[in-house]
This record gives C-alpha cells, sequence and structure tokens, in this order.
C-alpha cells in the first residue's frame, strides 16, 4: 500500500510540474488571451490515457502495476480531464450511453456552477 502512495505522489508531482511548464510556455508563445494550457493538457492528457489504457490492458492486469504511477499520479496530476474523459467512453462501452451523457454534460456543467459558487461564497466572505 505505501509503495502505490509514493508513486502515485512521484507521478502526481512530474504531472503537475509538465501542466505548469506547459502553461507557462503556451502562455509565452501564443498569449494568455485564451487558456491555451488548459486546452492543451486537457486534450492531450485524455488522448495519453486512451493509449495507454490499451497499451496497459486496461486498469487491472500485468501491466497493472504502472496505473498508480502513470496514470493515477502523473495524469491525475498533469490534468484530471483525463480520468472523465476514459469514465465517459467507459460508460458508453459499457452501453451505459444515458449515464455517460449524463456525467460527461453534468460533470462539466456542475464543476462549472461550483466553480462559480465558490467565488461567490469566497467574497461574501472577505467582507
Amino acid at each position: 500500500m505505501s509503495w502505490t502512495i509514493i508513486q502515485v505522489a512521484v507521478g502526481g508531482a512530474i504531472g503537475a510540474v509538465g501542466r505548469y511548464l506547459t502553461g507557462v510556455g503556451l502562455a509565452r508563445v501564443l498569449g494568455s488571451n485564451f487558456p491555451y494550457g488548459t486546452l492543451t493538457v486537457n486534450v492531450s492528457g485524455s488522448f495519453i490515457v486512451g493509449v495507454l489504457f490499451v497499451l496497459f490492458g486496461g486498469l487491472s492486469g500485468e501491466t497493472g502495476r504502472y496505473t498508480a504511477l502513470v496514470m493515477t499520479g502523473f495524469l491525475g496530476g498533469y490534468t484530471t480531464f483525463s480520468a472523465y474523459s476514459l469514465d465517459c467512453w467507459l460508460l458508453f462501452q459499457q452501453g451505459r450511453n444515458l449515464e455517460a451523457l449524463l456525467y460527461a454534460f453534468g460533470s462539466a456543467g456542475l464543476s462549472i456552477a461550483a466553480c462559480i459558487a465558490g467565488i461567490a461564497v469566497a467574497r461574501v466572505t472577505q467582507g
């Protein structure tokens, strides 16, 4: 159990640094008028999780030992959007289309609403 936690922590640290450097680099090249960095890590992280899901043979099995380091750690630190994308795909693969759509749009909509609510609460508490 503790080795798995170390793998997640190391992978997460590397992923977070990758996310930061991607954001800073793209802001310098393309400007900061649009969240190019966030868009890039969300799309690239989703692509990488798809590739690794196939290469690792799913989330368990012989290569499942890499999922904590790479899938949960690195990609979780890089972008949690990758996990969201994989969860949507898995629901569609299971034929749970309505649930997949509700999850896809619900996650996006509720997350934006929660962010707005958090901003409102923080502003109210600041006086």
